[in-house]
């Protein structure tokens, strides 16, 4: 996705914000639960860290087994050294996105090939509504970088009609139009802005 004056989303705001959360997460969390129905804090750790490395792989189209792997063929869960690996590897997946060329052209993650500005745009989702995800589940203030918050909420808005989004997403969730841009782009990701860990 490009601004008006044609330059690439800067990612880097908001895998930062990211990463300030992951930074965050108390152990005594760590096993509780999220909105991912399927995923415990731990878990959505795991799923952040992989997406991170898949999407930092296809941006720089360096295609090949972290590309490949679906990311539902396994419960991710998070390894030892996880608060030090995980900011690290979401500020080469922001470096690998600066370069224009990872917007253009063909690429692949979790095994769908699909154009890089599409890629890209999925990215921006996960990193919004997971960063959304982590910081519900861990008590924790969450305000997205902007210009993210907007690309996630267009592209979330846009497929609202697809008939295959449920299958990624779940169900709308039926948010004001007048509540805040956030609480809106949860509602079209199937999340309830209400949600609360108890």
């Amino acid at each position: 996705m490009t601004d008006p004056t044609g330059t690439t989303l800067d990612l880097g705001p908001q895998t930062a914000i990211l990463a300030r959360l992951v930074a965050g997460v108390p152990d005594d969390r760590l096993a509780g639960p999220t909105p991912c129905p399927r995923y415990t804090v731990r878990n959505l750790l795991g799923h952040l860290s992989g997406l991170a490395v898949a999407f930092r792989d296809a941006g720089r189209k360096n295609l090949g087994a972290t590309t490949d792997t679906d990311p539902d063929a396994t419960l991710p869960d998070i390894g030892p050294g996880w608060r030090e690996e995980l900011p690290k590897v979401l500020d080469e997946l922001a470096g690998a996105w600066r370069d224009p060329a990872a917007w253009t052209g063909m690429t692949r993650a979790g095994g769908v090939d699909l154009p890089g500005e599409v890629a890209g745009l999925v990215l921006v989702d996960e990193l919004v509504v997971h960063g959304w995800d982590l910081a519900r589940a861990t008590g924790q203030e969450y305000t997205p970088d902007p210009a993210a918050l907007s690309a996630c909420h267009a592209f979330l808005a846009e497929g609202v009609d697809d008939p295959g989004r449920d299958a990624l997403f779940g169900p709308v969730v039926d948010v004001p139009a007048d509540a805040p841009l956030l609480d809106r782009a949860v509602g079209l990701s199937g999340r309830d802005p209400g949600w609360t860990p108890s």
